[in-house]
């Protein structure tokens, strides 16, 4: 019998067509790592950035081949993937031509929770594990469920900052934003631009948000930090970034955390 190609359109709307399931993964997402060891992957996945952290202690046994935007292509190469993932946002458009002169390459770009879900679809097609992914997306699903009963009638005004000197924050085309809109957040920078916008302390203060949140990631911020924005120290509080803004089958677990950790926003 002549094997059907495994094919699915990526986060760019590109057809990526295999003719057998990849054997040897190498992801550049944080995310995705964890995900495919979830899938049961994990003997598959032969190459990881140092960003890719989870879950211990299994990652640490995979080779890694730089960050996420720093890709050591020639240890890349070695590893001789028949399969590359990637993300728009963790790593940088201008790497794709090198990594597609390597292997296959699936492309990421989830900016809310159906698409989230939509690429975790495409991604069981293209790994030849359908069954697998669908029930990941099944879980992930109820656990969205169980936060919109949760925070029904809930709606709180919110600032998120991912890094200080200069102060940033996120706008509405984010998957950060999309997963506080689950539980009831309204972002006041929602409308700014870029997706990724510096702002001032003033503009913060003027914003008068009910919640600001630190997160962990990509600036580490800590409760000591909230004294710095003078008079929203009150109103500060940290939260973990993973949980924010890791697509994947993390998204169930997450979507409790947020219900949980903005219950007084």
């Amino acid at each position: 019998m002549v094997p059907v190609p495994l094919t699915a359109i990526d986060g760019l709307g590109r057809s990526v067509v295999l003719e057998v399931p990849p054997r040897r993964i190498v992801s550049l997402v944080p995310s995705t790592t964890e995900t495919l060891s979830a899938l049961g992957l994990a003997e598959r996945v032969v190459g990881r950035t140092r960003f890719c952290v989870h879950p211990r202690p299994w990652v640490d046994t995979v080779p890694e081949v730089g960050g996420t935007k720093a890709v050591r292509y020639d240890d890349l190469a070695a590893l001789e993937p028949d399969l590359i993932v990637a993300n728009q946002e963790e790593n940088k458009p201008e790497m794709w031509p090198r990594l597609e002169a390597v292997a296959p390459l699936w492309v990421a770009y989830p900016r809310n929770v159906d698409e989230a879900l939509a690429d975790l679809r495409g991604m069981g097609s293209v790994l030849g594990c359908r069954d697998r992914a669908e029930a990941q997306v099944s879980l992930i699903e109820s656990a969205r469920g169980a936060a919109h009963d949760a925070t029904a009638g809930r709606a709180f005004r919110y600032a998120y900052l991912i890094w200080k000197h200069p102060w940033m924050t996120i706008n509405a085309d984010t998957f950060i934003d999309a997963m506080l809109g689950e539980v009831g957040g309204r972002n006041v920078f929602g409308e700014r631009e870029p997706r990724y916008p510096e702002i001032t302390l003033e503009e913060l203060v003027g914003a008068d948000p009910e919640v600001v949140f630190l997160s962990s990631e990509p600036f580490a911020f800590e409760p000591g930090h909230a004294a710095e924005l003078g008079p929203l120290a009150s109103r500060a509080r940290t939260i973990d970034g993973e949980m924010a803004s890791w697509h994947g089958v993390r998204m169930g677990a997450a979507l409790a955390y947020l219900v949980s950790a903005t219950r007084s926003a």
